[in-house]
């Protein structure tokens, strides 16, 4: 029960929120979190530290970039997520995030094709 409760805590606050459902779609580092939230770069990180901390999140590192992908091995925590998303995705700014997110793909997948 402990460790439901730390999710619904987590998840009370938006930016954390944003940033979960983000990371449910894919793997994305601070630089692509923070031009899709508009948001900081200290106020991203320090999130998503406190979600590493609790184990909702894991860091991989690719040269100078960390990447952040959400911990499967969280039991419920992809279901909550998908049931939040289903709930929220006619929301204004959770549907400007998916926006965004499938600009910085097609930007990926444009940079990609030319080099």
């Amino acid at each position: 029960m402990n460790a439901m409760t730390n999710i619904f805590k987590i998840l009370s606050d938006e930016t954390r929120l944003r940033i979960l459902l983000l990371l449910n779609s894919k793997t994305l580092c601070v630089c692509q979190l923070q031009a899709i939230m508009d948001e900081t770069q200290p106020k991203i990180s320090k999130n998503l530290g406190r979600l590493r901390d609790l184990g909702l999140v894991t860091v991989t590192k690719q040269e100078k970039l960390s990447f952040y992908s959400l911990d499967t091995s969280n039991i419920g925590l992809t279901d909550i997520l998908n049931i939040t998303f289903d709930n929220l995705k006619s929301d204004e700014t959770i549907m400007n995030d998916i926006e965004r997110l499938n600009d910085v793909d097609r930007y990926i997948q444009v940079k990609d094709f030319a080099n």
